[in-house]
């Protein structure tokens, strides 16, 4: 997406500020005084409150599409593929929670007039390359041929969250104290655990 900087931040005040408070927590002009605009320019740029969101939604999915395919790429084989590509995932959900914290309470209100298209055609997008990519383990017998794709994503993003909604039980269980430990835990306990769970999926055989 092409945006400049004064709307990259708009963008990142407001999800800071739906994450906080929620859509209809968070007026216009909370979020032009944070970010230090007036309010035209938001409609300038954005026309409405709900646009805003929408345009949020596409700048957070629009390149995973590519970093997938650039995984892909590399002269590598097929089960450390899938693991650099879990890790990818978990990393940008990491730093993308805020959104996906707006998209689990906004994209469930079906009385909400935002537009989630754009976001759910981007998903649509990343499924069918990583779908297309365990096919092809498959045909090579890497892959089982009984994998249940969709709940792949769901292993994934399930095991993050329920860490991550419940942060404070396990920070005690395991004393992290602070961001950096909370990020340590993620990156290097988390994610692991979550690659050799995804690579037992993809080659248990029955």
């Amino acid at each position: 997406m092409e945006l400049n900087e004064k709307q990259i931040q708009i963008l990142m005040v407001a999800e800071k500020l739906f994450a906080e408070n929620g859509f209809d927590g968070t007026s216009v002009r909370a979020i032009a005084k944070e970010a230090g605009v007036n309010l035209a320019m938001i409609s300038y740029y954005f026309g409405s409150k709900e646009k805003l969101l929408s345009t949020l939604l596409l700048y957070r999915t629009a390149d995973f599409k590519i970093q997938i395919a650039s995984v892909l790429s590399e002269d590598r084989g097929f089960i450390e593929k899938a693991e650099t590509i879990v890790g990818l995932f978990i990393k940008r959900i990491h730093r993308n929670r805020r959104m996906y914290k707006i998209v689990h309470f906004e994209y469930s209100n079906l009385s909400r007039n935002v537009n989630f298209n754009h976001y759910v055609e981007k998903k649509k997008e990343n499924f069918k390359v990583i779908e297309a990519f365990i096919k092809e383990g498959q045909e090579a017998g890497v892959f089982s041929k009984k994998i249940n794709i969709p709940l792949m994503f769901s292993t994934i993003t399930g095991t993050y969250f329920n860490f991550y909604y419940n942060k404070r039980f396990f920070q005690d269980m395991h004393n992290l104290e602070g961001e950096a430990s909370i990020d340590d835990y993620i990156f290097n306990i988390l994610t692991p655990h979550v690659q050799k769970t995804i690579k037992a999926l993809l080659t248990y055989e029955e």
